[in-house]
C-alpha cells in the first residue's frame, strides 16, 4: 500500500509545532502501526533527516507507552486496541492518516509525538502505601477475598496508564486513570486501612497536576484499550466524599 501521513513535528514543549506530510510506499497490511512508523524513520534516516520521535516499549499492549492519537482518536479506530496492536490491514491503499500526540496541559510535549506523562506517576505516589508485611510472601489464602471483589479489583488493575482517557476527554480529565488506581486498592482488604487518606491525596494530586474535571462524556471509556468502565469514577467520587466527611 501507499499511505499518506500527516505527522505532528515539534522540537520541544516551547517550540512551535506543525503537521508535516510524508508519503510511504510499500506498506504491508501485516505491519503493525508502529512498524510502519519504523519504516518511515528508516527512510528519513537514509535521507539524512530527523526521524519522528514516538514512545513505545513492550509493543504488546501492556505498557501504555504508545499513546498516539490517530485520525483524532486515541490509539486509532479499533475498539480496545492499543496503537502498538493496531495493524495496517485496517487501512486501504492511498489512505491519509493523521498522527499527533495527546493534547493536555498536564502532558507537555517532549518532542514530536512524545509527551511527559510523569503526572500519572505523581498521582500514584500520592496514594502512599498499603499496610502489608514485607519479606517472605504471605500464604495465598491468609486474607480471604470474595471472588466478586477480587475480579473487580483485577479489572481495575488492568489500567496501563497510557493516557488515552485524558486525550479523549473534552476536559483532559484523568478521572478514569485515578479512579481505576483507587478502586483497585480501595476494594481489597489490604488497601482498607489507608483508604480515606489515599482517596483524598490522589484526587487532590490529580487536580494539582492541572487535569480537568469529569463531566460524564464517557469518551474515556470508549477509547480505553483495556475497557475500564467509568464506574471507576463513581467509586472514586464516593470514596473521596466519604473520606472528606
Amino acid at each position: 500500500m501507499t499511505i499518506n501521513l500527516k505527522i505532528w513535528r515539534q522540537k520541544n514543549a516551547k517550540a512551535e509545532g506543525k503537521f508535516q506530510d510524508y508519503k510511504l510506499n510499500g506498506v504491508s497490511e501485516h505491519m503493525s502501526f508502529l512498524e510502519m512508523l519504523d519504516v518511515l524513520n528508516e527512510n528519513l534516516i537514509k535521507e539524512g533527516k530527523d526521524p519522528v520521535e514516538f514512545d513505545y516499549d513492550c509493543r504488546e499492549g501492556i505498557c501504555g507507552s504508545c499513546n498516539l492519537v490517530i485520525n483524532g482518536r486515541a490509539h486509532g479506530p479499533k475498539h480496545m486496541t492499543a496503537a502498538c496492536q493496531l495493524h495496517m490491514r485496517n487501512y486501504s491503499d492511498g489512505d491519509t492518516i493523521v498522527v499527533e500526540p495527546p493534547r493536555a496541559k498536564a502532558f507537555p510535549i517532549v518532542r514530536d509525538l512524545v509527551v511527559d506523562r510523569s503526572a500519572f506517576d505523581r498521582i500514584i505516589e500520592a496514594g502512599g502505601y498499603v499496610s502489608v508485611k514485607t519479606g517472605a510472601a504471605p500464604e495465598a489464602n491468609l486474607i480471604p477475598v470474595e471472588k466478586d471483589t477480587a475480579d473487580e479489583a483485577f479489572d481495575y488493575a488492568t489500567c496501563i496508564g497510557c493516557g488515552a482517557c485524558v486525550a479523549a476527554c473534552p476536559n483532559s480529565s484523568a478521572s478514569l486513570f485515578t479512579g481505576a488506581k483507587l478502586a483497585h486498592l480501595n476494594s481489597l482488604p489490604q488497601g482498607k486501612p489507608e483508604r480515606d487518606k489515599r482517596s483524598i491525596a490522589m484526587v487532590e494530586q490529580m487536580e494539582a497536576e492541572g487535569f480537568g474535571d469529569c463531566s460524564n462524556h464517557a469518551e474515556c471509556e470508549a477509547v480505553c484499550p483495556v475497557g475500564i468502565s467509568i464506574s471507576a469514577i463513581a467509586e472514586m467520587r464516593r470514596d473521596y466524599m466519604k473520606a472528606m466527611f
